[in-house]
Parts: C-alpha cells; structure tokens; sequence
C-alpha cells in the first residue's frame, strides 16, 4: 500500500469520524421535535433548511448540471437520505423512545455494507463481515438491555429508514469519487424540493407561536447538521476510506448521542455503557483491518 493511499483511508477515516460526530444528536433532536410537530413537518422543515445551504453552495461555486447517469442516483440518494430516512425515522419515533431507535442504528452499517457490496462493487473480506456482525449485535443488544418500548408499527418504519439509509449511503459514496460530498447531498436536496415546495403548505401548522426553544434548535441542528454538513464529511469520508470500511463508525453513533447527553443533560454513563463502547471500538478496528 502507497503512503498516498495510507493517507487518503487515513483522511478518509477522519472524515467519515466527523460526519458520524455531526450525526450523533439527529435521534434525540428528532424526538424533540415530534413531540410538538407533525413528523412529516419535521421532515419538509429540515429539508428545506438544507436545501437554501445547498443552493447557496451551487450558486456560489457556479456549479454545472450533473448529467443523466448522475442524475439516476442522485435521484436514489434524495429518496433515501433526504426524504426516506428523515420521514421514516420520524413517524417511528412517535412508536418508539428514542433509546429503542439505537437497536435499528446498530445495524446501519451492516445496511452499507450490503448495499457498498451491491451498488460500489466492493468486496470485504469474510472476517470483515464477522467483526461487523458482532460489533451490530453488542449495539443492538445494548439497546434491547434499556427495556425501551416499541411497536411493530415503529419497528418496522425504522427498518424501512434504516435500509434506504443505506443505500443512500452507498450511492452518495459512489458518486463522491467524481462529485464530491459536497456536490452530492446539494443536489440530492435540490433535486427534492419539486415535492418538498408543495408539501410544506399542506403540511405547516396554523399557530407556530407555541413553539418552545428546544423545538427551534432541534430543527435548526437538523436541517444545518444532519441534512447537509454532515453528510459533506461522511460521504468524503466513505469515498477516501471505503463504504463498507468507514461505515462500520455508525456503530459508534450511539455512543456519542449518550456521551453528549451526559455533557449537556447531566444524564449518568454506567460502566456497562463504557464496557459496551470499549467492544464496539474494538471491532470497528477490526473491520477497518480486515477490510
């Protein structure tokens, strides 16, 4: 191996560790904002926050019109991480807490490794495939030791989230090796809004006055870092270092969430949270050298 191609997974690991930081408050921040919206309003505001990001960056660079061939999958990035994943999510989170949501973000990045497989060609070796398993299941199981309760109704909208993630996740990488991150989410977003525009009328409550503090934030934070910076850096991030490969730091979203709730919140991190963290680290390097 290269140095440049040591530094490239090197950057590319860094990248993808930023992006998966930025991401790390999106559950809770949604769960904050459907307890006083509608989800799919949730889902409109955010996107469109994003999307005056996203054509202030094309207007600014003077960006050209991706051709037909990108336009095919920017078109499935839009479904799945500008419209599916945050619509998905939402109406599961009126199901489910949000500490039940980290039993269907433990597998995500099994989802992208399936679909860089599928949709990247790319081809990890089988001991790969066992430390993500095993790094999935402790997330999962972790989430499954916090009694949160569910539905069939949630579970199975947040699976449907959790597999059009992925792909989404996969496709956006791809395009990223020619695009760029940036490039990519700010297309997929404008290429959403000939739905977004009209739904937002149907959709906007009557009386927005009532509206607390934390609700505001959590939609400015969606719509600022979990629709747009972030993806900037975790598809850089999944380009540099490999889909399947980088993806595996989804394991390490939840951990964040509850490291930022204990910081802001005052919430208690037990020593069972701390071992949990400590095994999925673990296989995250495992995954990253077998990959």
């Amino acid at each position: 191996m290269t140095t440049a191609t040591v530094t490239q997974t090197s950057n590319g690991w860094t990248n993808g560790l930023i992006g998966v930081l930025l991401f790390s408050g999106s559950m809770p921040a949604t769960k904050v904002a459907v307890l006083s919206l509608d989800p799919v309003f949730v889902t409109l505001v955010r996107a469109l926050i994003a999307a005056l990001l996203a054509a202030l960056f094309l207007c600014y660079n003077k960006v050209s019109i991706p051709t037909k061939v990108e336009s095919k999958s920017l078109i499935l990035v839009s479904i799945g991480a500008v419209i599916g994943f945050p619509l998905l999510s939402s109406l599961a989170l009126q199901h489910m807490t949000a500490a039940r949501s980290l039993v269907f973000v433990g597998t995500l990045p099994l989802s992208t490794a399936i679909f860089a497989v599928l949709r990247g060609k790319e081809k990890p070796k089988p001991l790969f495939w066992l430390f993500a398993l095993l790094g999935s299941a402790l997330v999962v199981g972790f989430a499954y030791a916090q009694h949160a309760t569910s539905s069939l109704t949630g579970d199975l909208l947040m699976l449907a989230a959790i597999i059009l993630c992925g792909l989404a996740y996969a496709e956006g990488a791809v395009l990223t090796k020619n695009m760029g991150g940036s490039q990519v989410i700010s297309w997929a977003i404008i290429y959403a809004l000939p739905l977004l525009i009209p739904a937002i009328f149907f959709f906007i409550p009557s009386n927005l006055h009532h509206l607390q503090t934390d609700t505001w934030v959590s939609l400015l934070y969606l719509g600022t870092m979990s629709m747009f910076t972030g993806f900037i850096f975790w598809y850089k991030g999944l380009a540099q270092g490999g889909i399947a490969t980088v993806g595996q730091l989804q394991l390490l979203q939840p951990f964040f969430g509850l490291a930022l709730a204990a910081f802001f919140l005052k919430e208690h991190i037990s020593l069972g949270m701390l071992a949990v963290t400590l095994g999925v680290v673990g296989c995250v390097a495992a995954s990253k050298k077998f990959a």
